[in-house]
């Protein structure tokens, strides 16, 4: 009994075999992979929040996954439009962060210089702002401290 199988390769292209109901409408996919997602992941949130909000309602009125397909489409429409106007924008500040993320098992205190020259040309010319969710009231985000020191609270 052999461990071994042999690949089958055929030259036919791939078709879905359950294709999506012509009542959706077909949307690309981002073509993007984690690091890049993770580094536009606080503009998208900010711009796309409408959008998601939506989604999460949907999502919570109806636990059938075809119920949703239309918002999270849109969903992924916002997402792309961010991910293109950030590379037409902001191409060498995007791929730096994003790439040092790559480099750095993407944790975002190993790249705080990319992401401020990032947030600078995001900020200036796309006006999206940036705000990180769970982050305390009344105090600046980390991205807008000058000098920013990681303490650890003794409890």
């Amino acid at each position: 009994m052999a461990s071994h199988r042999s690949a089958v390769l055929t030259d036919q292209p791939y078709t879905d075999p359950n294709p999506l109901p012509s009542s959706v409408p077909h949307v690309d996919e981002l073509g993007a992979t984690s690091a890049p997602l993770k580094s536009a992941s606080f503009f998208i949130g900010q711009y796309c929040k409408d959008v998601n909000e939506d989604f999460m309602l949907c999502k919570q009125e109806n636990r059938d996954p075809a119920h949703c397909l239309k918002e999270g489409r849109k969903v992924t429409r916002c997402a792309a439009e961010v991910i293109g106007k950030l590379r037409e924008n902001c191409l060498a500040e995007f791929d730096a962060h994003w790439q040092c993320l790559e480099k750095n098992n993407q944790y975002f205190q190993a790249c705080r210089k990319p992401e401020k020259i990032l947030n600078q040309c995001v900020f200036s010319k796309l006006n999206i702002s940036k705000t990180i969710p769970g982050s305390p009231q009344g105090q600046p985000q980390i991205h807008e401290k000058k000098s920013p020191i990681f303490t650890r609270v003794q409890k």
